[in-house]
């Protein structure tokens, strides 16, 4: 827990410091620890499971590279995480998953944002998911999945918060689109 002017004191804190000392017996016991979370974070993004088994490992290896720079201002895994993303997001953005501003392209009103998704089952929203556009299926998992803000996902891709979220609105209709076709077709 973080109280304002201290810092982040994380549970395995003896880890850390030992990271930051080089210890490769520490860095694999971290890796433990982190290493599922940050697989899962990494395949959300990149729906690859093969790249996202190297982006995670590329990850850790800077992340153990970079642990000096870790202040305890947040906790160690969300400071990991955001290595993850950002990675994860690097990879994408070299396969060129365009983002364009939908309000501009489409005309898209942010009223809609609260339109329903109502799959018959989990096995028929992984396979809408998969059938969304990169860019949309991008925003969809760092804001529902992730937890970001719309400020924090247009920091990390370059693009505005208004962008961010008309990405959003446009992922849930083409989500809603893709489920109500794969309804009809049972």
């Amino acid at each position: 827990m973080k109280i304002k002017g201290s810092y982040y004191q994380n549970i395995h804190q003896s880890l850390i410091d030992d990271c930051k000392r080089g210890s490769s017996e520490a860095q694999f016991e971290i890796y433990a620890l982190y290493y599922k979370a940050m697989y899962n974070t990494s395949l959300r993004i990149v729906g690859n499971e093969a790249e996202a088994e190297d982006i995670m490992q590329e990850a850790f290896f800077k992340a153990f590279d970079k642990i000096g720079s870790y202040r305890n201002e947040v906790s160690f895994g969300a400071w990991l995480k955001r290595i993850v993303v950002n990675a994860s997001i690097d990879n994408l953005k070299k396969k060129r998953a365009k983002l364009v501003s939908l309000d501009e392209a489409h005309g898209i009103s942010h009223a809609d944002e609260t339109a329903d998704i109502e799959p018959e089952s989990v096995e028929q929203l992984k396979a809408a998911l998969e059938m969304l556009p990169e860019g949309y299926k991008l925003v969809l998992n760092l804001n529902y999945l992730e937890g970001y803000s719309h400020e924090e996902i247009a920091s990390m891709l370059g693009i505005t918060a208004s962008t961010s979220r008309s990405q959003l609105t446009r992922a849930k209709h083409k989500l809603i689109d893709i489920i109500n076709t794969l309804k009809s077709k049972r």
